[in-house]
C-alpha cells in the first residue's frame, strides 16, 4: 500500500441510521415492498437536518405503520384509520416546538382520510405528511384505492379499473399545492439510487418549511407492492417506471417561503 494511500481520511458514506433500532418488533415486509425504503429515508433526513431528537411521527393505518413503530427510535401515536392530519394537528398545537408528521397510505390519506387532509391544507396547519402511493389497500388485501390506475386489476375491480364507474386516480400532490395553505408538495420515487437521492432532497425540503413554520409540507412516494400487483419485486420497479410515473409525473409541485 502507498503512503498516499496510508494518508487518505476514511469518511463514512454509509451505514445504519441512529434512529434505527434492532428491530424486535419488527412486521416482516413482503418480497420487494418499499415501505421500510421509505422509512429509512425520512429517519435519514430527521437525523442530517439535527430533528429528530424533537420529531414526532404520527402513523396511519397500513404497512408503514408497523416498519415505523417496529424498528425506530421515535415517539409516536398511531391514528384512527383517516384521521392522520387531525391528530398531528393536535399534536402540533399542543407542542408546537416539536417536529410533527404522518405517514399513510393512499386509501388511509386520500380515501378514509380525505376529509382530515383537506381540514389540514385549509388551516394550513404546520406539520408535514407523507403519503405512500402504492396504487392499492395493500394492508388490507389489495382492494381499489384512490390512486388505482384506469385498467388495474385489484380484488374489488377485477376486470380493472373503469373510469366510467370508479373515476380517475387522485393526484394528490398536484391536488395539495393547490391550496393557498401548503407550502411544499412534491412527488418521488424509489426505483434507483438516484431517485432515492431526489427523494430525500423532497422529504427535507418538506421538514425544513416546518422547521421555518411557513404552512403544511407534503411528499407523495411512489412505492412498489410486488405482493397486491402479483409481481416480481423486479417487475415492480419496471411498473412503476412504465406506468405509475406515467400517471404521476414526478418533481416539485409547490415551493414558497411565505403564505400571505
Amino acid at each position: 500500500m502507498s503512503e498516499s494511500v496510508k494518508g487518505m481520511v476514511k469518511e463514512k458514506v454509509a451505514g445504519v441510521p441512529n434512529l434505527r433500532t434492532s428491530g424486535e418488533n419488527f412486521i416482516l415486509a413482503c418480497s420487494g415492498c418499499q415501505e421500510p425504503i421509505l422509512v429509512r429515508l425520512i429517519i435519514e433526513a430527521l437525523e442530517e437536518l439535527k430533528i429528530d431528537d424533537m420529531a414526532i411521527g404520527i402513523y396511519g393505518i397500513g404497512c408503514t405503520t408497523g416498519f415505523m413503530m417496529g424498528v425506530t427510535n421515535l415517539d409516536c401515536v398511531v391514528n384512527p384509520h383517516g384521521r392522520g392530519p387531525d391528530v398531528a394537528t393536535g399534536v402540533k398545537r399542543s407542542s408546537p416546538e416539536n417536529i410533527v408528521f404522518t405517514v399513510q397510505g393512499d386509501g388511509d390519506l386520500l380515501g378514509i382520510g380525505a376529509g382530515a387532509l383537506v381540514g389540514a391544507l385549509t388551516r394550513s396547519e404546520k406539520i408535514t405528511i407523507f403519503l405512500s402511493n402504492n396504487t392499492n389497500y395493500g394492508t388490507t388485501g389489495g382492494q381499489m384505492a384512490p390512486t388505482t390506475l384506469v385498467g388495474q386489476v385489484t380484488t374489488t375491480c377485477s376486470e380493472g379499473r373503469d373510469p366510467r364507474l370508479a373515476g380517475y386516480p387522485t393526484h394528490a400532490a398536484e391536488l395539495v399545492a393547490g391550496f393557498k395553505g401548503a407550502a411544499y408538495s412534491a412527488r418521488g420515487a424509489l426505483i434507483s439510487p438516484a431517485h432515492f437521492s431526489q427523494a430525500k432532497k423532497y422529504v427535507k425540503a418538506a421538514f425544513q418549511k416546518q422547521i421555518d413554520n411557513v404552512g403544511l409540507s407534503f411528499v407523495e412516494m411512489l412505492t412498489a407492492c410486488p405482493t397486491n400487483w402479483h409481481m416480481s419485486p423486479l417487475d415492480s420497479l419496471k411498473w412503476i417506471e412504465d406506468k405509475m410515473i406515467k400517471e404521476f409525473p414526478l418533481g416539485e409541485f409547490k415551493n414558497v417561503d411565505k403564505i400571505e
